[in-house]
Parts: structure tokens; sequence; C-alpha cells
């Protein structure tokens, strides 16, 4: 072979290689979301994401929407990971990034540093528009609001402020109360009433709620469950219903999944098909009134951008409470200080409530605060696999003691909590009890993360149980001796259970450590029958609506297990409602 024959075989050995070594290749890599491990596929060429697969995860599909969306989008137009996650998704946010990390390692390709900027240029959205009603806050109040507004024939905008929909109302149980109900009729529970219902309402918030707002939200409730799952298409399951803390008749309908998920995303779908438009990462700043005193918009900035929405109708407020905003928590109700997480939504910060006041909107009751009481206590967030304590599962100090009845109301049960050894406590239940609401298989999620975490053991026996959290096993047996008493005699002498206790005496047995958080904010603005928000005078303010944990008239001292749904449901349609009447 001549040098000329050597050389361009190596030229050719050299091109062939290049190719090879050019060529896309795509690999595997996971990171850990909220709700377990995130798998994604991703393609490089020439050192560049080209594309990006989510081939595994289990995340909320509603709050981690962005997620697989805009932010994977990000992730391939920089050629980065170092960049801001979608807000309110944190977790779900580092476990797709670290995902697309790992599949950078195995695949040798060193991604970009932290780019200037990750955001995508403004849409040309105009900055002054026109609607009969603007509907500020995407939560379960504001898409009731705004779907109702909507079929009264009016043109409506919903603005949220963060990236994602849903607020609290999505990552809620989303239990809702309704007497008379026909899951209660199938159930043979024939004796609830909304007058009942009213009274255990008012009664669990010390009588501080005002009376004719119960009155609507009980009456409204069975007719509103109805336009739920005929007209928004929530599937409720058919064969229970939850007793929360305070109430005197099971009468909580149970969303399939048991959480806020399948409201939202049946309003988001509903929402689509009526040409509402929705419009995130948008903030309201500030209401707008004419010389006459009639608010007539909202003045809100999105990405450093002012924008203008003119309501013809009025303006509805679904932005929820304040449990979020630690700061103004403590400032209202200073008992509640920093031993205590937040199970809200990061969005929940309570700056609507001030721009509303300053428009003349009158608030109340601002430092009725409620924790809840069976949280994590790690993250704060509520323990919906715990929701076994409203078919049975008892609470117990780490003596291995019941303290208080289980089904007492939230603040009671979470002052009885504070004052424990160590200011935490462990619910307890047991297969048979499980077998009710199934709470293990649904939040399946919950339970492999909490097992993890070492806050939650499942035992074949209660000795087992009681070692894993170093509970003395005689006292906890002893404790156990005795429900199965009252259980068989039908009588709980100690806590005088409302419900009837259930035998524990066979496993295997679920225990998992609580402490209380801060959960539901019942003070906010002055609202009437109407959801008219009201200025110092007790006269509405025109074109200003309410709806939900926004307002403050509801619940009083202590809103009651179930009943946040109910209110914001009722008064979101009336709101909605209201305001496109005054659109014509």
């Amino acid at each position: 072979m001549n040098k000329f024959s050597v050389l361009t075989a190596s030229v050719l050995s050299a091109l062939m290689l290049s190719s090879v070594s050019a060529a896309p290749v795509t690999t595997e890599g996971t990171g850990v979301g909220k709700h377990g491990d995130i798998a994604v596929a991703v393609t490089f060429d020439n050192g560049k994401i080209t594309k990006i697969d989510v081939v595994q995860n289990k995340e909320n599909k509603v709050l981690a929407q962005k997620v697989f969306t805009e932010l994977k989008d990000n992730v391939v137009r920089t050629n980065s990971v170092e960049i801001d996650g979608i807000a309110g998704a944190t977790f779900s946010s580092k476990g797709f990034l670290d995902a697309v990390k790992a599949a950078a390692d195995k695949a040798g390709v060193k991604l970009a540093a932290k780019p200037a900027d990750t955001k995508k240029a403004d849409s040309a959205m105009a900055q002054n528009q026109t609607y009969d009603v603007v509907v500020i806050g995407a939560g379960g109040a504001g898409f009731a609001a705004a779907v109702e507004a909507k079929s009264k024939g009016a043109n409506v905008v919903l603005l949220e402020k963060m990236p994602t929909v849903g607020g609290n109302s999505l990552i809620s149980g989303a239990e809702m109360n309704v007497a008379g109900s026909w899951v209660q009729k199938n159930l043979n529970i024939n004796d609830d009433t909304p007058e009942r219902f009213a009274e255990d309402t008012l009664k669990g918030g010390d009588f501080k709620g005002d009376p004719e707002i119960v009155k609507v939200m009980t009456v409204n409730a069975l007719p509103t469950a109805e336009w739920l799952k005929n007209t928004v298409g929530v599937q409720f399951e058919d064969d229970n219903v939850f007793q929360f803390g305070g109430h005197s008749r099971k009468r909580a309908l149970i969303p399939h999944g048991h959480t806020g998920t399948e409201f939202i995303t049946k309003f988001s779908a509903l929402a689509d098909k009526m040409g509402i438009p929705v419009i995130t990462n948008m903030k309201a700043e500030e209401l707008i009134k004419d010389k006459d005193g009639r608010v007539v918009g909202v003045k809100a900035v999105s990405a450093g951008k002012d924008y203008t929405f003119n309501a013809k109708g009025g303006v509805v407020l679904a932005t929820g409470g304040f449990g979020a905003n630690a700061e103004m928590v403590k400032k209202y109700n200073p008992s509640i200080d920093e031993r205590f997480k937040t199970t809200d939504a990061p969005g929940t910060t309570g700056e609507a409530l001030y721009m509303a006041e300053r428009a003349g909107g009158q608030l109340v009751n601002m430092g009725y605060i409620q924790t809840y009481p069976i949280c994590d206590p790690i993250s704060g967030v509520i323990e919906l696999i715990a929701d076994a304590r409203f078919d049975g599962a008892i609470l117990v100090n780490q003596e291995g003691k019941r303290f208080v009845e289980e089904l007492e109301r939230r603040d009671v049960i979470s002052k009885a909590i504070l004052d424990q050894p160590g200011a935490y406590a462990y619910v307890l239940w047991n297969d048979n009890i499980g077998k009710i609401s199934n709470t293990v298989k649904i939040h399946d999620t919950e339970y492999d993360a909490f097992t993890k975490q070492g806050i939650m053991h499942t035992a074949d026996t209660l000795k087992e149980a009681a070692e894993f959290f170093k509970i003395d096993p005689a006292a906890l047996q002893a404790t156990v001796d005795r429900v199965n008493k009252f259980a068989k005699d039908g009588k709980d002498l100690d806590f005088n259970h409302r419900a009837g206790l259930k035998d524990l005496s066979t496993g295997k047995y679920y225990i998992i450590k609580a402490v209380p958080s801060t959960h539901h904010t019942m003070g906010g603005l002055k609202i009437n029958t109407k959801a008219e928000v009201l200025d110092s005078n007790g006269k509405p303010i025109p074109g200003l609506f309410a709806a939900g944990e926004v307002t403050g008239t509801t619940h009083g001292t202590n809103r009651l297990g179930g009943n946040a749904y109910t209110d914001i449901m009722v008064f979101g349609r009336i709101a909605g409602a209201g305001a496109a009447a005054q659109a014509k």
C-alpha cells in the first residue's frame, strides 16, 4: 500500500469514527419527584439535547403539567438543567431536572452552565383587554365562578398568579359535605338535612359564622354537588362518605382519587371546551374603580409587563387565604408561630386581601386560623393516607395512650397533640379499618414516601408497630384492648367516639407519626349571601364579588372538615352568576 493509500485510508477511518460519534444517542435517567421516580429518555446530538421523553412518573398531572411542557422546553432550548423550576411544583421540577442530568452523565454529555435568561419571549397578548367578568384565582372557587358566569352568557377570563392552576383545591382531599345526597341514600342515611348540617357548622365555629351565609351554603350544597356530577363531570364514590370531626352525620362526598385533582382536571377541560381563557403567571395587583366607586377591572403584572383587564359586570376574587404566608399568619395569630409548617399551596399568600381592602373591602375574623392535626412532620403536608381516622383509626401519644376523641374538631385535636410529649402523635389502624376507605391503596405514593422517610411503618403485630417508634408495647396493647372492648360494647367510655370505635385485635397494622400544620384561614373579606364584598359600613361594593377562603364570614372560629369544598363551590357559582348578571 503506497503512502497516498495509507493517508486516504486514515482519513476515511477518521471520517467514519467522526460520523459514528456525531450520531444522535438516547439515554435514560431517573430522579425522585414528589410522588416517586421520574424517568426520562433524552436524545443528544453533538452534545446538545434535542428531545426529552418522560417515560415514567406518578406526579400530580395538573401540578406537574408545566414541568413536563414548559420546563422541558426550557431545558431543551438552553441545553441546561441549571434553571429555575416551576413555582408550586418544586419537588416535581427537581426530580425532572435530576433525571435529565442523570441521562446526560450516562451519555457523557456536559450540559451548559446556568443560562442568563431561561424565559421565553412574551407572547403578543394585548395589554388592555375587556370582558364581562374577570375572575382572579384558578382554584375551585375561581373555576366554579368562571364556568357559571360563562353558562349565563358572559364573556369571562380567569387569571392565576401561579404557573399552574388549582391552588389548595388541587392538593386538598376534596371531600365535600352535602346533606341528603344520593350516596347517603345508597347507605341508608336518611335523616340528614341542610338544617342539621347548618347546626353542626355553626356549632363547630363557636357560633361566630354568619347564620345566613351558612344557610345558603347548606341548602345549596346538594344542587351544587349534582351540578358538579352532571355538568362538570366530577365522579364521586357511590358507596362511601366520610364523617369529619364535628359533624353529627356521615355526609362528605368523596371524589375519585380522594384529591382535588378530580375536580380541577374536569374544570380545566370544561373551561377549555367553553372557551374560557385561563391565563397563568398573571398576578393581580390593584382593583380599578370608576368615579362612582364601582369596581370595573383589575391591573395585573406578568413577567414584568403591565396588563389591564376591564370588567363590564364585575370582578370575582377567588384567591384563597394566607396560610402559606407565615409572617401574615403570625401577625393575626401570634400563637401560630415558627414551629408550624403549612399544608397550603405556595400561592396562598393573601395579597389579594389587602388589594380588596384598599378598594374598600372589610376584613373580618382574621385571627381565626386553623391548623390541621394530622400532617407530615417533615414537609407539613396533610397525611391523606391517615384519613383512615374517619373510619376508626385511633390517635395515641408516645406513651401509647389515647388522649382525645379522634373525630373532634380540628382545632381541638391540634391543641391536644401539641400538649402531648414531643408535640406529636401517631395514627394507628389495621387492615379491617383500612378496607373501608382503602387509603393505603389509593394513596400508594404517600405510603411509599412516608415509609421510606421512616415516619410510617407497617407491621404484622402490634408489638412490632410499637417497637418501631419506641412506644412501650405493653402500654399500646392495653390501649388497644380497651378500644376493642369499647368497640364490642358500642360505647367509648374514655372519649365518647361519636361514630363508634372499631376492633383492632388483628393485624396487619399501620402506624404513622403526625403533627399539626397551618391549614385554613377562616378570616377574610366580609360578603353577603349574594357573594358581594361589603365595605366597612356593611354596604356592597358594586362590581366586586368574592368566594372561598378569601372570604371570612362562613366558618367562624373553626372550619369543619369537608366544608371548604362546599363553601367554594356554592359561593363560586353564586359569585359568577352575580357578576354575569351585572354585565347585562
